[in-house]
């Protein structure tokens, strides 16, 4: 096995944006598809509605001018023509911006779900360091991809099919007029390629202001009560006015760029169309070509300009929607995909008549095995090729330097994590995620899940339901009777997303004393004592020790030397490259 391992991109680069149309979006949204076919369909409807509506006016004024042939009567054909194709143009517009707004918003919430899915997917090594980024992708980012979808889109579809066939039609009627619209029109996309390269990363750097905005906020508030207990509530305020600033800063510095570029475009085709004017205008007084033809490429010569006039004008909300969007994929595409075993060790095949491992539903534990568990990180394996054996009824101690994979094996235990290399064998087969494994399992990680409830709610979490008497005995090992003692409606205390209401000590409290009430066979804890005092530390090893005896699986990632007393089974844990 390699002792190094490739680190997935934390985010998605401007540099690997794939064009101005991500084939990634189609693939992901099925309402993205159908959504192209209509603007593909619009686009070509739009497309002979403007060419037979300049032929029409051309043909009426032409024959009104230089003919004695002036009644309305007349030219009926040509005006009944012209009126249904301006209807035919309207209807269309309507029909496609009605139908744009729409899928906008189911594709943006088909990316939402998507990528809510893909993210829950992630194993929590990875999905921990980009939370923040997919919190702000999917509360405010995805929403930038309607102006992309309703604006951007529909225009770059017209400039590859309205700005060709009309500079083919202007050359057909006006050889001179064309050449001028061919040689003035790359100066538009010129212009839009030097804006993309001055304002390349702004979205970027606006959507990382942001994240980190959200992310500082949302933690300052959910530690406020920490704060004003210990006289600090203002400490965080230059850091959050410092973020503001820089988010303030990068979206007025877009937002000057944006409009400074529709100024410059809308020169150029304006200039451009000026020129074709003007020789247009001085054949005509030379007799140097008919004024039909000359009509019609003057009608024609702005709408060869306009999608690209638009494609600039929308390119930078478009640029908001794909940094999101970019994001948004990059979880996409890091869904962890099956790989083929390559550990040498044979499968333990499960029990006959039962596919998934059997595990007793009483307080016995079960023996647990790590055979060779290596999981790739981002420098490396960490754990490396860990073997350990954890017996039911003792104590068994996961140690070693920071980032050697501890907290790593527990999740591998868990089945949160595949293996890179090696198995977890739990009653002699290997363990998988499933529920009837994780109903015998009670873990306390290093952050304790809580969930918007009361603490009694967040007490049944792992099953656990005992009688008022162990509670009290729980609940005095863990400290957590001095909490209760001052929350006024106890049990029924109602806390937020988070544990939010409580302090950190307060909520690894309450998650200490879930975990040493369930009745769960196996117990994984991971430094559980870490903001107790010694007095409590030493309650809770005593409850460990009981808990141990009773003939319960008990599984500790600890530093601290009075866990590491305790142990019946230390166990070192390294990561490649470590000794």
């Amino acid at each position: 096995m390699a002792d190094t391992a490739t680190a997935p991109p934390d985010t998605i680069e401007i540099e690997r944006r794939p064009g101005p149309i991500d084939p990634r979006l189609w693939r992901y949204s099925a309402t993205a598809r159908g959504y192209l076919v209509l603007t593909v369909v619009m686009s070509l409807v739009d497309v002979m509605m403007v060419l037979v509506a300049a032929t029409m006016i051309g043909r009426v004024l032409a024959g009104v001018i230089t003919t004695d042939v002036r009644s309305v009567g007349s030219w009926i054909t040509e005006l009944s023509v012209l009126a249904a194709a301006m209807v035919v143009r309207v209807a269309a517009t309507w029909l496609h911006a009605r139908y744009a707004h729409r899928s906008a918003s189911r594709i943006v919430a088909e990316l939402e779900l998507e990528v809510l899915d893909a993210a829950a997917a992630l194993p929590p090594r990875e999905l921990d360091p980009r939370r923040n980024e997919i919190v702000t992708v999917l509360t405010r980012g995805l929403d930038g991809l309607r102006a992309y979808l309703t604006g951007y889109v529909p225009a770059l579809f017209l400039a590859l099919t309205l700005t060709p066939i009309t500079i083919i039609v202007i050359a057909f009627h006006d050889l001179t007029s064309a050449l001028i619209v061919i040689v003035t029109l790359p100066l538009i996309p010129v212009f839009m390629i030097l804006i993309g390269l001055l304002t390349k990363g702004k979205s970027d750097r606006s959507l990382d202001a942001m994240t980190a905005l959200s992310s500082q906020v949302l933690d300052l508030l959910a530690g406020l009560p920490t704060l004003r207990a210990l006289g600090r509530e203002k400490g965080p305020q230059e850091r959050v006015r410092a973020l503001g600033e820089a988010h303030r800063t990068t979206t007025m510095s877009s937002l000057r760029v944006a409009f400074l570029s529709g100024t410059v475009l809308e020169f150029l085709a304006t200039l451009s169309v000026a020129l074709v004017a003007v020789s247009i205008g001085m054949r005509l007084v030379y007799g140097g070509m008919p004024l039909e033809a000359g009509i019609i490429a003057l009608i024609l010569a702005p709408e060869a300009y306009r999608p690209l006039r638009t494609v600039g004008n929308k390119f930078h909300a478009a640029e908001d929607g794909m940094a999101a969007a970019g994001r948004a994929f990059s979880v996409l595409d890091s869904i962890p995909v099956p790989a083929t075993p390559t550990s040498t060790e044979p499968a333990l095949p499960a029990p006959d008549g039962d596919p998934s491992p059997v595990r007793s539903s009483s307080t016995h534990g079960c023996e647990i095995v790590f055979i060779g568990v290596s999981v790739s990180g981002r420098h490396g394996y960490a754990p490396y090729r860990l073997d350990a054996v954890c017996r039911p009824g003792a104590i068994t101690v996961f140690t070693g330097a920071n980032g050697a994979g501890k907290s790593t094996a527990l999740l591998a235990l868990l089945g949160l994590i595949d293996p890179g290399d090696g198995v977890v064998i739990a009653d002699g087969s290997p363990v998988s995620a499933n529920d009837s494994w994780w109903q015998q399992v009670a873990w306390l990680p290093q952050r304790p899940i809580l969930v918007p409830g009361t603490l009694a709610d967040n007490l049944r979490l792992t099953g656990a339901d005992p009688d008022e008497e162990e509670l009290n005995t729980v609940c005095a090992a863990t400290a957590f009777d001095v909490v209760l003692e001052d929350l006024p409606r106890g049990w029924d205390t109602r806390v937020g997303t988070d544990g939010t209401g409580l302090s950190l000590g307060q909520r690894q409290r309450l998650a200490l004393t879930r975990t040493l009430a369930s009745p769960r066979s196996v117990l994984l804890l991971d430094e559980p004592t870490a903001h107790l005092d010694e007095e409590s530390e030493a309650r809770v090893l005593d409850t460990l020790r009981d808990l141990a005896r009773a003939g319960r699986t008990v599984i500790l990632v600890a530093h601290r030397p009075a866990l590491l007393a305790i142990a019946d089974e230390i166990v070192t844990v390294r990561a490649s490259g470590q000794p």
